[in-house]
């Protein structure tokens, strides 16, 4: 553990040989709890250069509660790195006081308390108000959109996405990359992309599969303050794995690392005195990317919902996190001399909704876009006594409640509830309305299915999962958070290789071992298969919640990790 420390500290000392943040300046007025809108947007760093990041932010347009993670295991190289320290080890690392704002913002500790006390975090329209800030300072700043944007919300579901489109073309947003926009089909994407979409949409990994050839564009250069940028899109590599391929099927991804290599060089090539890789990859998949290929300057990291306080340095590649659900924006002031960039400047701005002033125009906007959906989206289904989260390697409240509805109302015995990383906080005593149910599933392939598994399929599934998450090269990590069960318990030992991992399934209600012979009734929602049967599952979930009246949901203490 000793040596694991000395390691990050000597990164981040590495890192402030070339560059600096402006977390410093803050932590310290956040400690003495003395908070403005000034103090959180600051001003820039030197330089001629000014990029602007927001990723993941899931079509969370209004400020919301979000608790980072309590377990974020890093297996191989990345053991003990972060992003994967959380909670005290956290703080202590970054310096950051207990019961601070940044405590609240970036760890999980007395997220309740911390909560209540600060508020909730995000909105577009405060977003608004940081851009203009800094806009008013650096007019020519290049805002960049990581993707995760057109899906996370009724009015973006029902939309089809037209409402975030609408929404960060008013931001003035430059370029992007995606993800989850595509399991809006690929005509849709297409429809976007050609006649409503006002940034670059960019994506260097994207083949036609039946051609070979790129479908969208790699990279495009920008010319600020005397400089010439390209930035490139990566978007995620394993879509047609982690998400149904049969929506985008002419479509092939991957890291493709070498096709990055050679979409850096062309973009030197052509002039370009910086690159900026603007990736859905997910951090540990960067770190590697940094490490093998040359000439990348700054990779704003998506997919993994990290918030870091510090770049991260890679032999000369800065990797920046800028977490998801609009709690953060990121600044990154580049020095540029002579064609090569001398230093770099970050700043990781929270966004705390109540010192932020939402700006007018964007919340007319906003509100112009929720209207059709108001009064749909704030019909109270009940209240919750617990705290209602979903982020971290394993169990998630959120997904508790949604377990418990697939198998009360599908009457099964055994319930799988996707390891998605997306999806609003609720604080205990909390009305929960049918927006905030729809914040956690909305989505474009709802079903929930109920079917019969064998024992030895259950474990398959979880061995599957889990070599997504755990496999100790980044380039084989495929999916989200590790998928949550209930109805059953295991124990898993992720140094393990794959289809050792899990041990000792057992059967909650009987305390059981489960056969691998015996076949259960098993009811999830989100297969990627084409073709699956069953009702929607916000609908599953409304309708349990309404029977419940009000939702508590015991401690979940049904898998056994061994983190090694």
């Amino acid at each position: 553990m000793i040596a694991r420390r000395h390691f990050l500290q000597a990164g981040l000392a590495a890192s402030a040989l070339w560059g600096a943040s402006g977390f410093g300046n803050w932590s310290r007025l956040a400690a003495q709890q003395r908070l403005s809108q000034e103090d959180l947007i600051g001003t820039g760093g030197p330089g001629n250069v000014t990029l602007i990041h927001i990723t993941d932010i899931h079509a969370q347009t209004q400020p919301i509660w979000f608790r980072e993670p309590e377990i974020n295991l890093g297996v191989g190289e990345a053991r003990g790195l972060v992003p994967h320290v959380t909670g005290v080890a956290f703080r202590k690392l970054y310096g950051i006081e207990d019961g601070s704002p940044l405590d609240y913002a970036l760890t999980y500790d007395d997220f309740v308390a911390l909560g209540r006390e600060y508020g909730r975090m995000g909105g577009l329209d405060r977003i608004a108000t940081v851009l203009k800030a800094i806009r008013a300072e650096r007019p020519d700043a290049l805002l960049l959109d990581g993707g995760d944007t057109w899906q996370g919300s009724l009015p973006a579901l029902r939309t089809e996405g037209a409402d975030m489109v609408r929404l960060f073309n008013a931001l003035g947003t430059d370029a992007m990359t995606s993800h989850w926009e595509f399991t809006l089909g690929i005509d849709r994407v297409n429809q976007i992309v050609e006649n409503e979409l006002d940034p670059a949409f960019l994506g260097a990994n994207i083949f036609d599969a039946t051609w070979d050839e790129p479908a969208y564009e790699p990279f495009k250069m920008f010319e600020r303050g005397g400089t010439a940028i390209a930035v490139i899109g990566q978007a995620f590599p394993y879509l047609p794995i982690a998400n149904p391929s049969w929506m985008f099927p002419d479509l092939s991804f991957g890291v493709r690392q070498e096709r990055m290599a050679e979409v850096v060089q062309e973009a030197r090539d052509a002039g370009a005195e910086v690159v900026v890789v603007l990736s859905h990859n997910g951090f540990d998949v960067d770190r590697k990317m940094a490490a093998q290929v040359p000439g990348i300057d700054v990779i704003l990291t998506g997919h993994t919902h990290d918030a870091l306080p510090e770049p991260v340095l890679v032999g000369s590649t800065h990797l920046i996190a800028s977490g998801s659900h609009g709690k953060f924006v990121s600044r990154v002031d580049l020095d540029v001399q002579d064609g090569a960039l001398k230093g770099l400047t970050h700043r990781l701005i929270p966004i705390f909704s109540d010192v932020i002033a939402p700006d007018a125009e964007m919340t007319a906007l906003v509100e112009e876009t929720r209207a059709p959906f108001k009064d749909e989206m704030a019909e109270v289904l009940g209240t919750t006594d617990s705290l209602l989260y979903r982020r971290g390697n394993f169990n998630g409240t959120w997904d508790d409640l949604i377990c418990n509805a697939l198998i009360s109302e599908r009457e099964a015995d055994i319930a799988l509830s996707p390891g998605f990383r997306w999806g609003a906080s609720l604080m205990p005593g909390q009305e929960i309305t049918r927006e905030d149910v729809f914040n956690a599933t909305a989505m474009s392939y709802p079903e929930a299915y109920r079917s019969e598994m064998t024992g030895e399929t259950l474990k398959l599934i979880l061995e599957d999962v889990a070599d997504n998450l755990f496999n100790p090269d980044p380039y084989y990590q495929q999916g989200g958070d590790m998928v949550r069960v209930g109805g059953m318990g295991y124990r898993i030992d992720i140094a393990q290789p794959q289809g050792s991992r899990v041990t000792e399934m057992t059967l909650l209600s009987s305390g059981e071992k489960i056969d691998p012979s015996r076949t259960y009734v098993v009811a999830g929602w989100a297969s990627v298969n084409e073709g699956t049967e069953g009702p929607a599952i916000w609908d599953v979930v409304e309708s349990h919640i309404r029977k419940q009246g009000t939702v508590s949901i015991d401690p979940n203490t049904s898998v056994d990790v061994v983190a090694g």
